[in-house]
């Protein structure tokens, strides 16, 4: 008996009636085999009876934030393939076969759908600045193999979920799986997908200002811990210098007259040059703790079979046409 790779569809929805229920009939029209979840996040509106009118599953969860509903989500649903997607119809629902597709033919981890903006206002300019900035940070700490780090169009095979530890509590979630893929070395491919104007009456979550800083205090945190050895060189070095520009003088002193009259500003540069050392030693310590966490996620990644697809569902589900993808990363040996 063959048994074919089962499919899920997340949506993760606040107050999106105007929306949602496009979205989950351009899910099921495009992938007929997958069951389609909408997780309802504290809505006020009739998003759960739209939801369910389209035909969706509907779930609750009642902290808000787009990181409890993923983090809700990766635990109860359990897949070969993944997709989440958001429930306000500004991506492209009928490319999910695309990439479902792509993922089972890697086979990758994860298949992101990189945003191309089609249309004047879709994308706000604070939000595209801001994504810039915030991807070339990441591509600056962790690697070059990611072009939209804040897209919410993805896919995942089973190992990503259940190797993914869900901490985000908002917006920043995607920030945290990038980082999850680049720190593993996951294989990843990006498919472009056309990224549109919310519908009339529809209402954008986001804040520019507040959720890039949210997303960069994130950043910051993941390099912390993530990156210890660069973190704690970087501020030993600062310290270090501190040292040396106190205790310049001091020493210049000492070999002029061989005397030490500033003996509180020895004292205090003797005390910087041993707080900087002790940094830098943490620093190590903390990379060797963060190596073993490593290989222990790694190994829970490598304990669930890459996503495969079998000839006969294959067969089924060709026909879809090429598929435009950009690699973005290297296949893990």
């Amino acid at each position: 008996m063959v048994v074919e790779p089962t499919i899920a569809c997340v949506v993760p929805c606040h107050n999106e009636e105007v929306a949602v229920g496009k979205v989950v009939r351009d899910l099921r029209a495009a992938l007929p085999e997958a069951v389609v979840y909408v997780y309802d996040n504290a809505s006020t509106d009739r998003t759960v009876e739209v939801a369910r009118e389209a035909g969706a599953i509907v779930r609750q969860e009642t902290r808000k934030g787009k990181g409890n509903v993923i983090r809700r989500a990766f635990a109860d649903v359990d897949a070969d393939a993944l997709l989440i997607i958001d429930g306000d119809d500004t991506y492209d629902a009928s490319r999910a076969r695309d990439l479902v597709d792509l993922l089972f033919e890697g086979p990758y981890d994860q298949v992101v759908g990189a945003r191309r903006v089609t249309v004047d206002g879709a994308y706000r300019a604070g939000h595209a600045v801001g994504n810039k900035l915030l991807t070339g940070a990441v591509r600056s700490l962790f690697g070059n193999d990611v072009t939209d780090m804040l897209s919410g169009y993805r896919v995942f095979s089973r190992r990503f979920v259940k190797s993914f530890p869900a901490l985000a509590r908002e917006f920043e979630t995607e920030t945290e799986m990038t980082i999850h893929a680049l720190h593993l070395r996951l294989p990843t491919a990006e498919v472009l997908t056309d990224y549109r104007v919310r519908p009339a009456g529809g209402e954008s979550k986001l804040r520019t200002y507040r959720d890039g800083w949210r997303i960069l205090r994130v950043i910051l945190d993941l390099a912390r811990r993530e990156r210890p050895s660069l973190v704690h060189t970087v501020l030993a070095g600062i310290l270090a210098l501190v040292s040396i520009v106190l205790g310049i003088p001091v020493i210049a002193d000492f070999v002029e007259t061989g005397t030490v009259p500033r003996v509180p500003t020895a004292i205090l540069a003797a005390a910087i040059m041993t707080i900087a050392a002790l940094v830098l030693l943490v620093g190590y310590i903390l990379e060797s703790l963060m190596h073993m966490r490593q290989e222990q996620t790694r190994l829970v990644h490598l304990s669930y079979p890459a996503p495969v697809r079998t000839p006969r569902y294959a067969a089924r589900g060709a026909g879809t046409g090429p598929v435009p993808v950009r690699k973005t990363a290297r296949d893990t040996p």
